[in-house]
């Protein structure tokens, strides 16, 4: 059941892994001797249209872990819901996957994996969904993480931009009202000992790991929290997980606009026989900038949404991580156009990749409890308006940091630095939006026998098993399967980009399709 919370009841204790020596505890045997019910995730005689062979053998289960790893008898206990697809031969260990978010539900990620026939023969690949998400207990801000479109951050009127700054503050304050004592415990530091009482619950000695995005935040840290637990690591489209999150995402701004202007806007021209946008990158980002300034001073209400120059910013931020979503946004800006000139009425139709950005689509508590955060409302105001000028496609919208005025637990967790850690493989396009290639390098560079395969050209995020580049899922499966750690860094080139016509999901969207599905989950 989603949310369900279990009630807590103290038992004889058991060793669940070596911890850091600051914080090793005692873990009651009644976790680590739970058995996870494992069952069929779909039913058999309603299977979810599109689900792709193979995932009829998904398999759907969970256990329960403390709330508070570090006091355990303070809470009642909370449900992590799991799955696993298992291997078609002989298994040899477990990998787990993680989708990122950070906080992305992942117990249907299983599915994007089927047709590497090599790893599913190998491995049995296990699914979850991290505490606070999924059918996993649920976390709450009662929906006062989302800012909103309506108040445009390019305007720096010091009225509008107090505005701005008193709503972030009231959406922290909320956020963290609602979310309560649990909402302080959804963090990365409790959420890799969930992990590694699953690992025990698996009956593995050691697991390996495909993590995207925040996934590998999260794996790099389950690295090192577990040294000697940790396999073989894939870490594909990287937070730069060796600092803070406010200094990993501060390269955000930076990615998104150079995928924008050096990867759509010169596709949008490409095919302006179809879309009529304008017959250069140039001239395409000069009607991007006119129907932005026409949506701020004029919003339009779209089939009874009100869409603002924000809502523009916050589709094309939704759009850029993978290219299968630019046609769907091209048609997006072809139709705005022209219901702003007036050509076609906006309540008559409207693609629906637009009501699918409104969503922040962040899980708050974990980027806003794990690592410090610095700066206050006007460092706010001065690092928007920089980044704005800079990267104004996203960088204005720095202002909207809910995490400079979160009041922050206090928590101290060991910086990722790769000593003691089997050598990880990282997978990183030169073109990723979300998480910008500068910032993989610098974790590569602070992470002791990291290997870094970079893909030229490229600008899905979520690489490998995602985006049919032979070559990257090739390197991946040698190590991760053969186990064949490169030798250095490696290099593959990157695939072109689709046309106009393309539907088969990649990247980022190829994740969405899959987890579209968790809804049909039977149990």
């Amino acid at each position: 059941m989603r949310g369900k919370i279990l009630a807590m009841a103290l038992t004889a204790v058991a060793l669940v892994a070596p911890l850091p020596a600051a914080s090793a505890a005692a873990v009651p045997a009644r976790y680590v001797n739970q058995q996870i019910d494992w069952k069929p995730c779909f039913d058999p005689d309603n299977l979810p249209p599109g689900l792709p062979a193979g995932g009829e053998r998904l398999l759907c289960g969970s256990f329960v872990a403390p709330m508070d790893w570090h006091h355990l008898d303070a809470h009642p206990d909370i449900t992590i819901a799991v799955s696993k697809l298992p291997a078609t031969g002989t298994a040899r260990g477990s990998v787990l996957l993680n989708p990122g978010g950070p906080g992305g539900a992942g117990r249907t990620l299983p599915l994007s994996f089927l047709s590497r026939t090599k790893l599913t023969a190998a491995e049995d690949l296990i699914g979850f969904d991290v505490r606070g998400t999924g059918d996993s207990t649920n976390l709450t801000c009662d929906g006062g993480h989302d800012i909103g479109p309506a108040l445009d951050y390019r305007d720096r009127s010091p009225d509008n931009l107090s505005l701005i700054l008193d709503t972030v503050q009231l959406a922290a304050q909320h956020c963290q009202q609602f979310s309560g004592v649990f909402g302080t415990l959804v963090n990365t530091e409790q959420t890799v000992r969930d992990l590694d009482l699953l690992r025990a619950l698996l009956g593995r000695d050691k697991i390996s790991w495909i993590g995207y995005s925040a996934g590998t935040w999260l794996g790099a840290y389950y690295a090192t929290y577990f040294p000697n637990r940790a396999d073989k690591f894939v870490l594909d489209s990287n937070t730069e997980f060796t600092t803070s999150w406010q200094q990993s995402i501060k390269w955000q701004p930076l990615g998104l606009q150079r995928r924008f202007e050096q990867d759509f806007l010169p596709w949008v021209a490409k095919y302006d026989s179809v879309y009529h946008l304008g017959t250069t990158a140039a001239a395409v980002e000069t009607t991007y900038e006119r129907l932005r300034a026409a949506l701020a001073a004029s919003p339009l209400n779209i089939n009874g949404s009100i869409f603002y120059g924000v809502s523009l910013d916050r589709t094309v931020a939704w759009a850029m991580p993978s290219s299968s979503r630019f046609a769907p946004l091209a048609q997006d800006f072809a139709f705005l156009v022209g219901a702003v000139s007036g050509a076609m009425s906006p309540h008559t139709s409207m693609p629906a990749q637009l009501s699918a950005d409104a969503d922040p689509a962040t899980n708050a508590a974990i980027t806003c409890n794990d690592t410090p955060w610095f700066g206050g409302r006007q460092w706010l105001v001065r690092a928007s308006g920089e980044l704005g000028r800079k990267y104004p496609v996203a960088g204005y919208g720095e202002i909207e940091q809910l995490c400079a005025l979160w009041n922050r637990p206090a928590l101290t967790m060991p910086t990722p630095n790769g000593r003691g850690v089997p050598p990880i493989l990282m997978v990183q396009d030169t073109h990723d939006p979300a998480t910008p290639y500068e910032g993989a390098l610098r974790a590569h560079r602070a992470f002791a026998g990291s290997r870094l395969l970079t893909v030229q050209g490229q600008g899905d995020h979520a690489v490998y098993a995602q985006t049919g580049n032979t070559c990257v899922d090739d390197i991946v499966e040698s190590y991760l399967v053969d186990g064949k750690v490169p030798a250095g860094d490696l290099t593959c080139p990157g695939v072109p980009l689709p046309g106009p016509g393309m539907v088969a999901p990649s990247g980022t969207a190829k994740l969405d399709a899959d987890r579209a599905t968790a809804g049909s989950l039977a149990n």
